[in-house]
């Protein structure tokens, strides 16, 4: 069976991080392991606290897998402290894992940090080199690439200053852009493709940016190619928030079974 490995803080309000991972891998038919680097006590209305889990478990969680399972896609999400980042970097260098989605985990839905400032520096050095396709939304994206984004034309530029940095490619999320459509952009290094969906007037998106990333990672283990993993990837997030719910008293959740616990390849992707 296909299978897909997630690095990521675990979310006890079950909407983002380790939780939404493992969901979206089951939508796609993909068997889900993770490696946790950190607890966060959270909910729909915030992060409350937060416990980076030490470096040696984190490993060994890695290796565990990789040894008998193996990894054919892997994805990356809160990685919380400098020693963290440096720590995932090798491990993804020293079991060879290739197919990897950084998802740069920095702030969450409700404004709480969730990376240390000492630890971005890791994140640009360490990490996004191992990145196969690294996944910023736009606050993100101004940071990494040190230049405020206002426009498509911004987007673009902030990409090729991403690219600069290591990863193989950039996907920028425009969720927090205006405008009738949602677009991201991709940048592979050579040229660009636009993912465009209707921008969905919904509270319920907590969590979609850990969901998008595992899903481009799940499409990845199936074999797609990376066009076409994102692709796929923000369909499946554009109808899980269609589908969402509201839960607790903060952002709602988006409804990651929502095609009954499996997402078809045949389902075309968005235009």
């Amino acid at each position: 069976m296909t299978h897909a490995l997630t690095i990521a803080g675990s979310d006890s309000g079950g909407g983002a991080g380790i939780q939404a991972d493992l969901k979206t891998f089951a939508a796609f038919g993909v068997f889900g392991t993770s490696a946790i680097t950190a607890i966060t006590a959270q909910n729909t209305l915030g992060v409350t606290a937060s416990l980076p889990l030490p470096t040696e478990i984190i490993t060994k969680q890695i290796e565990a897998i990789v040894s008998d399972i193996g990894v054919q896609a892997a994805k990356t999400g809160m990685l919380a402290t400098t020693s963290i980042v440096e720590t995932v970097a090798a491990a993804l260098q020293s079991f060879d894992i290739l197919k990897v989605v950084v998802d740069p985990v920095m702030i969450a839905k409700s404004g709480a940090p969730l990376l240390g400032k000492e630890a971005l520096v890791a994140v640009r050095t360490k990490i996004l080199p191992c990145a196969h396709v690294v996944t910023p939304n736009i606050m993100e994206a101004e940071i990494l690439s040190e230049r405020s984004i206002r426009s498509m034309e911004d987007v673009k530029d902030a990409a090729l200053r991403i690219h600069e940095l290591g990863p193989t490619a950039v996907l920028i999320k425009g969720g927090h852009l205006t405008g009738q459509d949602a677009i991201d952009v991709l940048y592979d290094g050579q040229s660009f493709t636009e993912l465009k969906s209707v921008r969905l007037d919904s509270q319920n998106t907590h969590g979609t940016g850990c969901t998008l990333s595992a899903a481009i990672a799940a499409s990845l283990a199936k074999g797609h190619t990376l066009v076409s993993a994102c692709h796929l990837a923000k369909s499946y997030v554009t109808e899980a928030i269609r589908n969402g719910f509201s839960i607790g008293q903060g952002y709602g959740a988006l409804h990651h079974l929502w095609a009954s616990g499996t997402f078809p390849d045949s389902i075309k992707p968005l235009s």
